[in-house]
């Protein structure tokens, strides 16, 4: 039992590690596009700030642990199959440049292990739908309008000055929205791992005595476990991602530092409002669809629906493609145990 947590654990903060170097275009991507800053000061930054905004509460973390799957149904073996193929869905996405939700990779496996484990009425199908599915419609739609509405107002503001105060602007404004996209991404995403390590604690706690120092006075979300999530989470922003930077901040539209502080403005208000009702949302969904909200403004020809329609399929095919990877691999490895 002590191994399997330990191997829980292991790779729980090694999926934080992958969220982070996989969803860091997430904050970065345009503030690098529009050379505001260079990309080894862009993750820096990212780095810090995904850290800062890790620490920032727990309540997505309290929804993973306790809002989706029947503690009783979820093993040590259940958790570790979903970590493990929430991983490998975010390696393969990665490595083909697709911005796709971490979130929902690990949401989707947990289901999917969950229901290889114990059948259908282990996994909370209405937590499911409330706090994942209608979230995964409302909060990109929620971004590309905020994206739209604040790229008209910034053109509006920015109409009286000349092209070159407006970039000087624009530029500095564009790195405090992108600090805040980052400390937003922390908030949220940091969060799962948080969730999931703490379901195993309490599954391991019920028949194994843990130290007062880990269960942290039975609270929910022990601080040393968002400790080690967020410094995971920073780890892995410094590791980068260039493949998904590229297709966020080039191939969708091409972006301006305008546009920049537009989106990711737009993008860090849904995402942290959603990190406020615990609701774990996407923000790779966020920031993608406020960045189609800002192109939007200029001409709806300007975004490359091309590009965006991929990017919709990974988002539709994230859920069940993870479910599914976590269902087999639960199968293979019960049968060989």
């Amino acid at each position: 039992m002590l191994s399997i947590l330990l191997c829980v654990v292991a790779v729980a903060l090694i999926f934080d590690f992958i969220n982070g170097f996989h969803d860091a275009a997430n904050a970065i991507a345009t503030v690098v596009s529009t050379q505001v800053l260079r990309l080894r000061s862009a993750v820096m930054m990212a780095s810090f700030f995904n850290f800062i905004g890790a620490l920032s509460g727990t309540a997505v973390a309290t929804t993973i642990a306790t809002g989706l799957a029947d503690p009783a149904a979820a093993t040590q073996l259940v958790i570790l199959c979903a970590l493990l193929a929430a991983c490998l869905w975010n390696l393969i996405t990665w490595r083909l440049g697709l911005p796709s939700s971490s979130s929902h990779a690990l949401i989707g496996s947990l289901a999917g292990s969950v229901v290889a484990h114990a059948g259908t009425s282990a996994f909370y199908w209405n937590a499911l739908y409330k706090k994942v599915l209608v979230p995964l419609v409302l909060s990109p739609t929620l971004g590309f309008v905020l994206g739209f509405i604040f790229m008209v107002g910034c053109a509006w503001l920015f109409l009286p000055l000349s092209a070159r105060t407006g970039t000087t602007i624009s530029k500095r404004m564009q790195f405090l929205s992108s600090a805040a996209m980052a400390f937003s991404h922390g908030s949220n995403d940091a969060q799962k791992s948080m969730g999931i390590i703490a379901l195993s604690l309490v599954i391991y706690n019920q028949t194994h005595a843990l130290p007062a120092w880990l269960i942290d006075g039975g609270q929910t979300i022990p601080k040393a476990v968002v400790i080690a999530c967020a410094m995971a989470m920073a780890l892995g922003t410094l590791a980068g991602g260039k493949r998904i930077i590229k297709t966020m901040g080039q191939r969708i539209i091409k972006i301006i530092p305008l546009q920049g502080f537009a989106a990711e403005t737009s993008a860090a208000l849904t995402i942290f409002s959603a990190s406020l009702m615990g609701i774990p949302v996407s923000t790779t969904h966020c920031i993608n669809a406020s960045i189609m909200g800002v192109g939007a403004t200029k001409r709806v020809s300007a975004v490359r629906w091309g590009v965006a329609g991929n990017i919709v399929s990974a988002w539709i095919l994230t859920l069940p493609c993870s479910a599914v990877f976590a269902f087999l691999l639960y199968k293979v490895i019960a049968q060989i145990d």
